[in-house]
């Protein structure tokens, strides 16, 4: 019977490159970036690599429709290399595909590395006509993404009886909080920090949201070299190890976006793919037990949503945990600890492995003190939500040591 990959994978080694407008840089130059980083840190040599998943968004715009950019701009030793897309959940996808592959002995070492070049389409936010599929999504719902992600405020108002003001509240709290923790890091993409009245103050863009509760579009790219923990602990064996515990995904099915049973103030994909990863994880109580996050904050009524569907705020309950401080830096279970996709930014094809990059460094006390979250860091779970509210992906890992 099917037991999930629990401890049956460990990251031998991550690497990521600083996010923003990299006009210096193509997306190759991204990728190798990223790769020598993540060689050095497994420390073994690129000989060793056995396979690899290339996750990249815009095809079109981007590096190609095939898998041949990443082998060939690596040099890779003729091994087998395939490419995977699944929305904003990308990384995630060639995360996943490599950690199956050495849970099913298939495999010893595999590589899974995420790209995205967006700023040299010349779109100030995701390039239209990109053959993804999401223009028909918001074409089908006759809105943009601001436009549809803004309405989830005023339909969780409704739902749970929270008035407007507080919610207009509690994201200016979460959208300053991530730029609070994004101006320490030195590879993200925004680092200055704002108050929460100057969010609440800033243009207006899709109501209640403003110009700091969305985030914007990156160039950047991180990975991921798997193995088994047998294998990492023969390589480092004075170094904690850093296992896969669980990773769930779920896809809409069509009934949010076809019946009307759907409320508008919740993502059915994330709590589906949020409870099948704690009980591949074997965790009882995320309240409790997840240590730090990374989630999807798109725009940050997206973050507030979530906490619920993570099972970590009660329903109804996600404004009271935001302004009380819970997912603070040193709050308890501290959310977007880098700065998340608002201010780390956002390549569509490399976030779900940056959000994992984000986990791996905090596991592993790799971040000044300032950034080191305080609790027990045992578990780090990543988030992420592709497409439109009532059409999407959701994908949840979480890795930790033992």
């Amino acid at each position: 019977m099917a037991d999930g990959i629990r401890d049956k994978v460990a990251i031998l080694g991550m690497g990521c490159t600083r996010f923003g407008e990299r006009w210096e840089s193509s997306a190759q130059d991204l990728m190798v970036e990223a790769f020598q980083e993540c060689l050095a840190d497994a420390g073994i040599e690129k000989k060793e690599i056995q396979a690899a998943y290339q996750g990249a968004h815009f095809i079109d715009v981007n590096i190609g429709r095939g898998a041949t950019p990443l082998a060939t701009t690596l040099h890779l030793p003729y091994i087998p290399v395939t490419r995977v897309e699944n929305f904003c959940a990308t990384a995630t996808e060639a995360f996943r595909a490599a950690c199956y592959s050495v849970a099913a002995g298939v495999y010893d070492i595999v590589l899974a590395l995420g790209v995205e070049k967006l700023k040299d389409t010349g779109y100030g936010g995701l390039p239209a006509g990109a053959g993804s599929g999401i223009d028909a999504v918001m074409a089908g719902f006759n809105g943009s993404a601001p436009g549809m992600f803004a309405q989830l405020a005023t339909a969780y108002s409704r739902k749970w009886g929270v008035p407007m003001d507080k919610i207009k509240d509690a994201i200016a709290h979460i959208s300053a909080r991530s730029h609070a923790n994004g101006a320490m890091n030195p590879k993200a993409h925004l680092r200055r920090a704002v108050s929460e009245e100057q969010c609440k103050a800033a243009p207006m863009i899709a109501y209640p949201l403003g110009l700091f509760d969305c985030c914007g579009v990156s160039d950047g790219s991180a990975c991921a070299i798997v193995t088994t923990p047998e294998i990492a602990k023969s390589l480092k064996p004075n170094q904690d190890l850093v296992k896969v515990k669980a990773i769930g995904i779920s896809v809409s099915s069509g009934e949010e976006s076809t019946f009307n049973t759907w409320d508008g103030a919740h993502f059915a994909t994330t709590r589906i793919a949020a409870a099948k990863a704690y009980e591949e994880a074997g965790i009882k109580d995320p309240r409790k037990e997840v240590s730090m996050m990374e989630v999807h904050d798109c725009f940050s009524i997206t973050e507030f949503v979530t906490m619920e569907d993570l099972h970590i705020s009660p329903k109804g309950g996600a404004y009271e945990d935001v302004m009380s401080g819970f997912y603070d830096l040193n709050g308890q279970v501290p959310c977007q600890v880098d700065g998340g996709l608002k201010c780390y930014g956002h390549p569509i094809g490399a976030s779900g492995l940056r959000m994992l990059y984000a986990m791996y460094e905090q596991l592993l006390e790799r971040v000044p003190d300032e950034r080191l979250v305080k609790n027990d860091r045992r578990f780090g779970l990543t988030h992420n939500l592709g497409g439109s509210p009532a059409q999407n992906v959701a994908a949840v890992s979480i890795i930790g040591k033992d």
